[in-house]
C-alpha cells in the first residue's frame, strides 16, 4: 500500500465522511470533533470492548462480502 501524505489523508477522510454521512452531518460531525476533547485512541480501546472476537470477526467478513457485492454493480 503507498504511503498517503497528510494532504491526500485529509482529502481521503472528508470524501469517506461526506460518503458516509452526507455533506451536511460530516461538516457536523467535523464541528462536533473539533468542539470537544476528544481522544480517538481511548475510543478506540472502549469501542469494542463488549464485543468477542469472534463478533468482529464475523462482523469484518460481513462488511467485506457487502463491499465486494456493492463493487460487482
Amino acid at each position: 500500500m503507498k504511503q498517503l501524505t497528510d494532504t491526500e489523508i485529509r482529502v481521503n477522510g472528508i470524501a469517506a465522511l461526506i460518503a458516509s454521512l452526507g455533506e451536511v452531518q460530516a461538516e457536523r460531525f467535523i464541528s462536533l470533533i473539533l468542539r470537544e476533547p476528544f481522544d480517538y485512541t481511548q475510543w478506540q480501546k472502549k469501542l469494542w470492548e463488549d464485543t468477542s472476537l469472534e463478533d468482529l470477526s464475523r462482523m469484518a467478513m460481513d462488511s467485506r462480502r457487502e463491499t465486494k457485492k456493492t463493487q460487482a454493480k
